[in-house]
C-alpha cells in the first residue's frame, strides 16, 4: 500500500520555546455545549477504536475494500465468464462500463483501447481481454494517484468542501487522527456554522484526540478560518483543516462564500490555503463529476477524498474523473472506522475489482 502521506522538512526560524510545543495543544473552549452521551459522540467512539497492527494493516485494507467494490466488481468480471471474444462481449462490457458510472469519454476511451489490445497481442482467451481491461484501467488512474505531502508549509493550511451529506466533517477528524500519528500537531476550524451538529463533531474530535477546535455559536465562517490560521501559526501547529458548510454547486450565493473564506485565508497567510480538497461521496456516480466541476471551477480544487464506496456498483467513477477533470484522488473510503479512510493507489483499486 502506497504511503499515507509523503513528510517534506521545512526550514523554520527559530521560534520562542513557549511558542513551538511539537506535541497537540488542548482543545479551546467552544461556544458549543456536547452531551457526554450524544449520538455524534457514540458515533466517534466507534471511529476511534482500536486499528490493526502494522503487519495486518495492509490485508485487511484490501479486504475492506474488495468487499466494498464488489458490487461493481460483479458488473464487469461476470462477463468474462465463458465468453467469447465477439461484438457482444464489447457491447455488454460497454453497458457494463456505463452502468457502473465509468462515463461515456473513459468507456469508449477504454472499449477502443482493450480492441487495439487485443487485435496487436492476437489475445483470443476471455482472461487474457479481462487481464488487458484491468492493464488499462489502472494505467488510466495512475495519474490520480498522488500522496498528500506534509511539512512544506508552517502551518500547512486545507480548506475542505463538499455538498451536504458526503462525509466532509468526519473525514476531518479522520485525517486529524492519522496526521497525528505522523508527529503534525493539528488545529480544526468549524467553519460550518450553519448545522450544529458539525460544530459538535469536531469539538468531540477534538476532546478525544487532544486537538484544538476553533469554534464559534454563529458567524462568518471566513472569520472562524482567519483565527484558525492565526492560532496555528502563533503556536507552532503543523496543519489547519477548516470546515466548510455543505452546498449544492446549483447553490451560487453559497459558492460565492466558499471562495470568499478561500480569499480571507489567504489574508491570513500567504499562499494559503495550499490544499484545497473535495469531499464527494461515490454512491453518487455521475452526480459526483458534476461535483468535482462545478467545485473545481470556483475553488480550483488540489486533491479529492471519495468516500463511501462499500457497497456502491458506482465505482466506475472514478474513470469517469481521470478521463475528464483529473484530479489527484489523496483518499478513499470504505467505512466508518479511522482504517477505512486510506491513500488511493490505482493498483489496489483495480486489483479489489477484478482479483
Amino acid at each position: 500500500m502506497f504511503s499515507f502521506f509523503k513528510k517534506k522538512p521545512v526550514e523554520t526560524p527559530a521560534a520562542e520555546p513557549n511558542k513551538l510545543d511539537p506535541t497537540p495543544v488542548n482543545p479551546v473552549a467552544s461556544s458549543v455545549e456536547t452531551p457526554a452521551t450524544s449520538k455524534v459522540e457514540s458515533k466517534i467512539q466507534e471511529s476511534a477504536a482500536a486499528e490493526p497492527t502494522p503487519n495486518t494493516e495492509k490485508l485487511s485494507w484490501f479486504k475492506r475494500l474488495k468487499q466494498g467494490l464488489a458490487k461493481t466488481s460483479s458488473n464487469l468480471t461476470t462477463l468474462f465468464v465463458g465468453a467469447r471474444i465477439d461484438d457482444d462481449l464489447y457491447d455488454e462490457l460497454e453497458a457494463a462500463l456505463l452502468m457502473s458510472d465509468a462515463g461515456v469519454e473513459a468507456t469508449l476511451f477504454l472499449l477502443e483501447q482493450l480492441k487495439r489490445k487485443v487485435k496487436e497481442e492476437k489475445l483470443t482467451e476471455a482472461e487474457q481481454v479481462k487481464a488487458a481491461l484491468k492493464t488499462l484501467l489502472c494505467e488510466l488512474l495512475t495519474p490520480l494517484q498522488k500522496s498528500l505531502e506534509l511539512g512544506r508549509h508552517q502551518p500547512l493550511v486545507m480548506m475542505i468542501s463538499g455538498v451536504n451529506g458526503a462525509g466532509k466533517t468526519t473525514t476531518i477528524g479522520k485525517l486529524a487522527m492519522h496526521m497525528q500519528k505522523h508527529q503534525q500537531s493539528v488545529v480544526l476550524a468549524a467553519g460550518d456554522t450553519f448545522r450544529a451538529a458539525a460544530r459538535e463533531q469536531l469539538a468531540i474530535w477534538g476532546e478525544r484526540n487532544n486537538i484544538t477546535v476553533i469554534a464559534q455559536e454563529s458567524g462568518d465562517p471566513a472569520a472562524v478560518a482567519f483565527d484558525a490560521v492565526s492560532s496555528a501559526k502563533a503556536r507552532g501547529t503543523n496543519v489547519v483543516m477548516v470546515d466548510t458548510a455543505g452546498r449544492l454547486p446549483t447553490q451560487l450565493h453559497l459558492m460565492e462564500e466558499l471562495k470568499k473564506i478561500k480569499r480571507v485565508i489567504g489574508k491570513s497567510m500567504d499562499g494559503a490555503p495550499h490544499e484545497v480538497l473535495l469531499v464527494i461521496d461515490g454512491n453518487t456516480g455521475q452526480n459526483a463529476l458534476a461535483q468535482v466541476k462545478a467545485f473545481d471551477d470556483a475553488l480550483q480544487l488540489s486533491g479529492l477524498i471519495i468516500t463511501k464506496l462499500d457497497g456502491t456498483a458506482k465505482g466506475g467513477v472514478l474513470a469517469a474523473i481521470a478521463k475528464t477533470r483529473p484530479i489527484p484522488v489523496y483518499f478513499i473510503g470504505v467505512g466508518e472506522q479511522i482504517e477505512d479512510l486510506q491513500a488511493f493507489n490505482a493498483q489496489e483499486f483495480v486489483d479489489a475489482l477484478f482479483d
